[in-house]
């Protein structure tokens, strides 16, 4: 019995009604204006509601090249289950409004075969939202081509598991029909998110924000898994998917094809003021072959 991993946050975090999503995503691919390239091998965006982050999601999801990708590698972060390894989907078929998306067998058992994986309970992966949230752009931009998911839920790892995962992960860079899509969220600030860190020589307290958060992607955009701990140690920026993007960071490290992340847009859910505001922060990246 093939089982499929049903689309649950259809129809409150984004419209369960195919011909509005797809108009949707449409409008937001048309709006980033980007010109899709071979040469992106990757992507990271955001996973909030489409309301609050589907306009920031194109700026990743426009720059792909469906042409040659027959399978994609999605890392999101755990939000309700805790786990210290990375865990793999016991599902089939990953269920979007827009068309469904197969999930490849054959690199799952690969995988599972290093005995390094747990299998995600099916109420697990239903429950997460963070890769789920990427589906309807991935089922968007590959429609009528042929590929496959390899969904990998990234738990709270330690630095060691984070590299261990990157140099496992990192010979599926250098195969170019390979496409990674790391799903994070970046800055979560305000009294609900128990962090209000504020450096007030950049003026107003989103503007802080802003400064904090372009720092961590001037550093992702180094490459640097190490660098981008450090900086996680030091200011404990609230980037949800730290784990997928450190291990992300550690297979380009380890893989032997050259790929540079570059951001391409950024923007807050609303702008603090006070103290008593709160916002999260959207940036989109895409890895593209440094040639």
């Amino acid at each position: 019995m093939a089982t499929v991993r049903r689309a649950t946050h259809a129809g409150s975090w984004y419209t369960n009604n195919a011909s509005r999503l797809e108009e949707e995503l449409d409008g937001w691919l048309r709006a980033a204006g980007l010109t899709k390239s071979a040469d992106v091998r990757g992507v990271i965006a955001p996973h909030a509601g489409y309301s609050y982050s589907g306009r920031s999601a194109a700026f990743a999801f426009g720059n792909i090249d469906p042409a040659n990708i027959s399978r994609v590698f999605l890392l999101g972060p755990s939000h309700h289950y805790y786990t210290p390894k990375c865990a793999l989907t016991k599902a089939a078929t990953y269920s979007t409004p827009i068309g469904d998306l197969p999930v490849d067998q054959e690199v799952i058992e690969e995988l599972k075969a290093t005995a390094k994986f747990e299998m995600m309970d099916m109420r697990v992966d239903e429950a997460e939202h963070s890769m789920e949230m990427h589906l309807p752009y991935l089922a968007k931009v590959f429609k009528g081509y042929e590929v496959k998911v390899v969904p990998i839920l990234v738990g709270a790892l330690s630095s060691e598991s984070e590299a261990m995962y990157g140099r496992l992960l990192a010979k599926y860079i250098d195969d170019p029909r390979n496409f990674f899509s790391v799903s994070s969220d970046f800055c979560h600030w305000g009294s609900r998110f128990s962090y209000t860190y504020y450096d007030k020589k950049h003026g107003q307290i989103h503007k802080s924000i802003e400064a904090l958060d372009r720092m961590g992607m001037e550093i992702i955009e180094t490459g640097d898994p190490d660098s981008f701990k450090q900086y996680l140690q030091e200011y404990e920026n609230t980037i949800c998917g730290r784990h997928p993007i450190s291990v992300f960071l550690h297979m380009l490290k380890n893989s032997s094809t050259k790929i540079k992340i570059g951001f391409l847009h950024y923007e807050q859910s609303s702008q603090c003021k006070t103290f008593r505001d709160s916002s999260v922060s959207y940036a989109s990246a895409a890895a593209k072959l440094d040639n």
